[in-house]
């Protein structure tokens, strides 16, 4: 990350997964919607004009601020700039993702074969914070759901999740064991 392009395109892209936004969220992202301290985070503006409060990474904030202390070529306030001081467009927000996932591919191969888009970025955002445990109406509003259905296919997509359900059952048709109590127990109720 020698060059300015680099250090603006690997904040915009950790931002980016941080926050699950919509492209539409990163290109207009003012410097000022982003707060560093304790408890960082962005405060993005999204679909029907619908306001969020999206928590920050240690490592994003770190690489944001960074980010925010170079001096841009051009006067402006927004937080990821064209090269001339501009709005980046959706499809400059793609270019940037499709760098480096070509990058990626040499180290991850598998990435031959699947098409990445900033959508799809949003996308792994959610499935990353439910395979981490994370209840689907708090994604619902990390994301700017307007209703929790729209969060649902996650559930529906999440292999894991249901492996982890599956593990927690018996095999169906199996020996069920039968419950013996212990003595204490029957002497206790005993008692009542």
């Amino acid at each position: 990350m020698t060059q300015w392009s680099g250090r603006r395109d690997h904040a915009l892209l950790l931002t980016l997964y941080n926050s699950g936004a919509r492209v539409s969220e990163i290109t207009t992202l003012e410097r000022a919607q982003c707060r560093f301290g304790s408890n960082s985070f962005l405060h993005l503006y999204g679909k029907g004009r619908k306001e969020r409060t999206v928590p920050l990474w240690t490592k994003t904030a770190r690489a944001l601020q960074s980010w925010f202390q170079e001096p841009p070529p051009h006067q402006t306030t927004l937080a990821f700039p064209s090269a001339r001081g501009q709005k980046l467009t959706r499809n400059g927000v793609d270019y940037i993702l499709q760098q480096a996932v070509d990058r990626a591919r040499a180290e991850c191969p598998s990435l031959r074969e699947k098409k990445v888009t900033p959508h799809s970025v949003r996308h792994t955002t959610a499935a990353h914070l439910l395979q981490s445990g994370v209840d689907i109406s708090v994604i619902a509003l990390w994301l700017g759901h307007e209703s929790i259905e729209t969060t649902h296919i996650y559930l529906e997509a999440d292999l894991a999740t249901k492996e982890r359900a599956l593990s927690k059952l018996e095999p169906a048709g199996g020996e069920l064991p039968r419950f013996k109590a212990k003595d204490e127990v029957l002497a206790f109720l005993a008692t009542l």
